[in-house]
């Protein structure tokens, strides 16, 4: 879209008298012209217009104002290249016949990539005195774009676009494409007639089925619907709608809930993320907490900026603009936050770029601040509008729209792999299913992972009677899952990505057991330093998921056991697993666990798990135990 320079048709007086005329034309018929034209124009029929200032330049070549005039209309009907020609001819007979030409030029050259010419013109433009601040700051802004351009262009960047297919792509505008974690689903916007409703595609076998209208609760035949950003899950999509009559302003941002195979009624956000202003594009972070979208709401840095909203206790708070590192004094819209949750791809016309929308990267530095952004290079970004870029949450891959690249008709949605430079942290995802250990039925459950190096909760989610859910994890840290029901007894694990680098993904069934007297849960997030008893920091969140429990249930008893591998003396390992049961059961009682409700006891080597062979088998054999001995 293109916002920089509002288009201003330069309309000169006609003077009817030989001695009043104030044309570079003598012509009666080209001024003849001339006249319908601005009478045309007047009544805003601007391709009459055009017509009859062409005929008019065709009569007499150097009548500067109708060429002038001709060049500002053609440029507001986007046709850049003729308008070019057309400022060219003017300032080819007089360089000085206005000096307003000279950025109109360069900012249809910045256009069509002659970046070269734009730099010359622009550069004359700024020679002139009194410019206004504001054309100062955008023609020095142009000047920045192509400066950055003829550098850019000669470093190119690794794109191979790949069209998605005949499945998603069609004759009507296909854009803003989100992928789920697992890549299982993808939900694009497509227009018809000039409506935008949401469809989706599912991935079968590694190829994308032939796509469906996604909701009627969602998609409506009044109102457009777009700008859609769904959680990792694909259990909440976040999108736009304009014009609601539950909406506040001119765009809003809504909210949907899946429904088992369907969607429910979408839920205006309301205040504060919606206002009388536009609200638009949201980015849903990874962990759901964090909302960020773009808006023209007043308090921002230029036309649209990009804010973000937490989610709280209370709701979602006021929202907070991302500041001057991304948002600059003109447009930046499009956010993409990738689940790493410290890559932010946009797109900008503020900073130096290719010209027009741009897509950039930033990231955040150790004290979680923004840095400058980056821009994408050529040819991901060109001098035409590149805008709406996602990624998939491994980062390898990017998926974005075009009307460019001879596609199948309009825009279409296309994807390639993204230049490792550009990539987001490595991320992988953990995909289960919760079940009734006797049935092995689906249940609902409410599901939490936890960052264990800064017990930030990176998931938490009540999942639905199908007992599915997802989870995106960064490589590089520890992992605590835990899942609870009322009625059974919890379950415990551990994902340990600290040194992997790899995209692997973990799947998990998750068998959860009715509180039953001798049933065992593995503590798995209970922690020791090799031959030691004293419980590590880490441990702690896992203690109080126990410490929970017991107040959830205040007829169960329970017995803490410890265990350990076969390796090293029997004797060792009986008093070191007596002594880790021991230190939990104590800590138990320092957080107001009656201790008629507790018993502990090791077992040494004598109940393993798994076979002692193997390092594996003996990491499980090493383990903390809570078993039901009443309830």
């Amino acid at each position: 879209m293109k916002r920089l320079i509002s288009i201003v048709l330069i309309c000169l007086p006609l003077f009817l008298s030989a001695q009043e005329r104030q044309y570079t034309s003598t012509n009666a018929a080209a001024l003849k012209l001339y006249k319908k034209a601005r009478q045309s124009m007047d009544a805003e029929r601007y391709d009459e217009a055009i017509g009859f200032l062409t005929s008019a330049v065709q009569t007499d070549p150097k009548f500067l104002e109708a060429q002038n005039q001709l060049a500002d209309l053609l440029r507001l009907k986007m046709q850049y290249k003729p308008s070019v020609e057309h400022y060219l001819k003017v300032i080819a007979v007089d360089a000085e016949f206005n000096r307003a030409i000279y950025l109109n030029l360069g900012d249809e050259e910045v256009d069509i990539a002659d970046y070269p010419n734009a730099l010359i013109h622009l550069q004359k433009y700024l020679t002139y005195p009194g410019i206004t601040p504001q054309k100062k700051q955008l023609a020095e802004l142009l000047v920045a774009n192509c400066q950055f351009s003829i550098d850019g262009m000669k470093h190119p960047v690794p794109f191979k676009p790949m069209n998605l297919g005949p499945e998603i792509n069609g004759p009507n505008d296909e854009y803003f494409p989100v992928v789920t974690a697992d890549e299982s689903e993808l939900i694009f916007t497509r227009k018809i007639n000039g409506n935008e409703d949401f469809y989706h595609s599912t991935k079968v076998k590694g190829k994308w089925t032939p796509s469906v209208y996604l909701s009627d609760q969602i998609n409506s035949p009044q109102y457009n619907e777009g700008a859609q950003s769904i959680t990792q899950d694909g259990e909440y999509l976040f999108f736009t709608c304009c014009d609601r009559p539950s909406g506040l302003g001119s765009c809003d941002i809504y909210v949907a809930q899946k429904q088992g195979d369907s969607w429910g009624s979408p839920i205006n956000l309301n205040s504060p993320i919606n206002t009388r202003a536009w609200e638009s594009q949201p980015s849903i972070s990874a962990d759901g907490n964090t909302l960020y979208f773009s808006s023209n709401r007043k308090g921002g840095y230029g036309g649209y900026d990009i804010w973000k909203s937490t989610l709280t206790d209370k709701g979602w708070s006021e929202p907070e603009n991302l500041g001057p590192t991304i948002n600059t004094p003109y447009d930046e819209q499009s956010p993409f936050i990738h689940p790493d949750d410290n890559t932010l791809y946009f797109s900008s016309n503020g900073w130096p770029g290719f010209g027009n929308m741009d897509i950039f990267v930033s990231r955040r530095d150790q004290d979680g601040k923004w840095q400058k952004p980056t821009n994408m290079g050529y040819p991901i970004n060109t001098s035409a509008d590149d805008n709406g870029l996602t990624l998939n949450a491994t980062g390898n891959y990017a998926f974005f729209s075009s009307n460019n690249l001879k596609g199948y008709g309009g825009f279409d949605i296309y994807t390639f792999e993204m230049p490792v430079p550009l990539r987001p942290k490595v991320v992988t995802y953990v995909k289960g299913t919760v079940k009734d250990s006797k049935t092995k039925d689906p249940i609902s459950a409410t599901v939490e992972i936890v960052d264990l190096g800064n017990n930030r909760t990176v998931y938490n989610n009540t999942i639905e009677q199908n007992g599915r859910f997802l989870a995106t994890l960064i490589t590089g840290k520890n992992y605590l899952l835990n899942v609870s029901k009322h009625g059974y007894m919890f379950y415990s694990e551990n994902f340990s990505l600290v040194g992997d680098s790899s995209k692997k993904q973990f799947q998990v069934e998750v068998p959860l057991q009715m509180i039953e007297a001798g049933n065992k849960v593995v503590l798995k997030n209970i922690f020791f330093d090799t031959n030691k008893f004293d419980i590590k920091p880490e441990s702690k969140i896992e203690m109080q998921k126990l410490i929970l429990f017991l107040a959830d249930n205040p007829a169960v008893t329970i017995e803490i056991s410890g265990h350990t591998d076969n390796m090293g003396n029997d004797a060792l390992n009986q008093t070191l697993s007596q002594n880790r049961a021991k230190e939990v059961y104590q800590y138990l009682l320092t957080k107001g666990v009656p201790a008629a409700r507790l018993t502990y006891k090791g077992y040494g080597k004598t109940q393993p798990i798994a076979s002692n062979t193997t390092e594996d088998g003996r990491r499980q054999n090493r383990r903390t135990e809570f078993k039901i001995i009443s309830n």
